[in-house]
């Protein structure tokens, strides 16, 4: 009995040490793969080598209250308009000349050659810029922002994102985004990052317009039992953008892809593509330019942050980045732009830099603007004359800091000396 009971605990100590043993070599494999998927990237189009921000997860980073650490609540819903329906006067669409169609409508496939799409080095052509939209066109803009804040709000509904917004029905049946944020920074964030589009000449931005909440106001008065339920506190200033229905996720493009080559003016990057394919890669690089000036990091950037654990995620819609049928990229949810992507800089800016590094095609008329605010070093200025001249509540929500607005111009500064850097490499090819 003792030799039976003896050789039982045996077996049953050799089956625990197997599996102790099964379970440790499962770990190491999965850390190896772990640390593989920090290491360098793995192609020219992300040269910089990425950090470990493990351990703070991006969505933890989001929701760090006060003013010491990150603002950005969580936000679940990247989509930032619900129901994804369209206002079809929105957008003014230009011709596409230049293309061969038969008698029967039907397109014929041309050549295209690198001087058809690229000039100058590094600048789409002037025949690419005709063929994209003019987006949400000034005019537009203005006659938006005037009719939003002439008009009472009749409802407030679930939608735009945090539980803290609302999506806004006005009485004329038109609706709108209300962006209550945790706190101001936010909606400055996402009113300065609108008015830096402007004078960049960026018009894939809804309109926004700024309003101050209260229940004694006539166009609040109606939803001031909802604005009580949402505990808004009296007076405070919050964004309208405009809702837009009718839109779609959108994947990053496989060029701008941890495993691709960037987005540079040579055959092998823009051989074989369609028109709509172009059309994007147009916008895209307006995008990555506007991110890297505002520092927002709740779009392409947290992708490449969640590469670290999830190798696919670039492969998925984007963080707030939609398109409309016609293939027009709407940048939304910019609350992390400028006043919070600047406090957090050093936490982000290995990535930024990567992502404007992968780039060497700029439209022109982004490129000038540039290239002057550089020249006369006044891109804070004209943006807080722009802001001003536009919000009448510019002086209650505030501006940048006289840090924040270094930053801004040392950017414009960086995007400068990339372009020049571009033309050095291209202009010659």
């Amino acid at each position: 009995m003792r030799i039976l009971l003896a050789n039982s605990l045996a077996v049953i100590f050799l089956c625990a040490c197997a599996s102790v043993f099964y379970v440790w070599t499962g770990l190491e494999r999965a850390l190896g793969r772990y640390k593989r998927g920090l290491g360098e990237p793995r192609s020219n189009g992300f040269r910089d080598q990425l950090g470990d921000l493990s351990r703070k997860t991006f969505r933890a980073l989001l929701a760090m209250p006060g003013a010491q650490r990150p603002h950005l609540g969580d936000s679940d819903n990247t989509n930032n308009f619900t129901g994804r329906g369209y206002f079809a006067g929105t957008l003014t669409y230009g011709k596409q000349p230049g293309l061969n169609v038969s008698n029967s409508g039907a397109m014929k496939e041309v050549p295209i050659r690198l001087s058809d799409l690229v000039e100058d080095g590094v600048f789409w052509n002037d025949r690419m810029d005709a063929l994209l939209s003019a987006g949400f066109s000034e005019a537009h803009a203005q006659t938006w922002r005037q009719r939003a804040r002439a008009s009472r709000v009749v409802s407030l509904e679930p939608g735009c994102g945090r539980t803290s917004n609302r999506l806004a029905r006005f009485s004329d049946g038109t609706k709108a985004c209300v962006r209550y944020g945790i706190n101001a920074d936010q909606v400055l964030g996402e009113t300065l990052s609108y008015y830096l589009a402007s004078l960049l000449g960026i018009a894939n931005l809804p309109p926004l317009a700024l309003s101050q909440v209260s229940p004694s106001s006539e166009q609040w008065a109606t939803v001031k039992e909802d604005m009580a339920d949402l505990q808004w506190s009296d007076k405070a200033v919050v964004s309208l953008t405009e809702w837009v229905a009718n839109l779609t996720g959108v994947v990053t493009p496989a060029p701008l892809r941890q495993e691709g080559r960037g987005l540079n003016p040579l055959r092998a990057d823009l051989d074989n593509r369609t028109l709509g394919e172009l059309q994007e890669l147009v916008q895209w690089t307006d995008l990555i330019v506007f991110d890297y000036l505002t520092a927002n990091f709740d779009r392409l950037v947290s992708n490449l942050f969640s590469l670290q654990w999830d190798s696919r995620v670039m492969e998925r819609d984007t963080n707030n980045l939609l398109k409309s049928p016609a293939g027009d990229l709407v940048f939304v949810d910019n609350e992390a732009g400028l006043v919070h992507g600047y406090r957090v800089l050093h936490m982000w800016e290995q990535y930024h830099k990567t992502l404007l590094s992968s780039v060497c095609l700029f439209r022109k008329r982004t490129a000038s603007r540039i290239i002057e605010m550089h020249q006369k070093r006044d891109a804070p200025s004209r943006l807080l004359g722009l802001y001003q001249d536009s919000e009448s509540l510019a002086p209650v929500l505030g501006f940048l800091s006289d840090e924040q607005a270094g930053v801004l111009q040392e950017r414009i500064d960086y995007i400068y000396k990339h372009i020049l850097n571009c033309k050095r490499t291209y202009s010659q090819l």
